[in-house]
């Protein structure tokens, strides 16, 4: 069969190369182009850990915190049971002496009342 260009064999081989390379030209891995907004997987993972670290930071934070103003708390209400003791304490010595003093103070008027009837 007779080529009307003209074409030579050596031109046909040439032809065919060129068309293989293209074929596998479409296999080969092509360079990606990344975005310059898009931020690489160490910073992320960098950022992500930072994050994580404030966050626990904060939390033991809170944490330590909740148990100091618990603490404070608990001493708080031990004083205030404390003082209301010592108050009902005080009232009951009160309560004792004011007896004691009229219980005294009627026996000096039983006294006086028995020295003013032997009279």
């Amino acid at each position: 069969m007779k080529n009307a260009l003209g074409d030579t064999f050596a031109d046909r081989q040439k032809t065919a190369a060129e068309a293989k390379a293209a074929l596998l030209a479409r296999f080969k891995p092509k360079p990606t182009v990344t975005d310059p907004a898009l931020k690489p997987r160490a910073e992320k993972k960098a950022e992500e850990l930072a994050r994580v670290r404030e966050e626990r930071i904060a939390e033991k934070a809170a944490k330590k915190q909740a148990q100091a103003d618990a603490a404070a708390n608990a001493e708080a209400a031990r004083l205030a049971d404390e003082a209301a003791a010592l108050d009902a304490k005080r009232g009951e010595r009160k309560e004792r002496k004011a007896l004691t003093k009229a219980e005294a103070q009627a026996a000096r008027d039983a006294k006086y009342a028995a020295r003013k009837a032997r009279r």
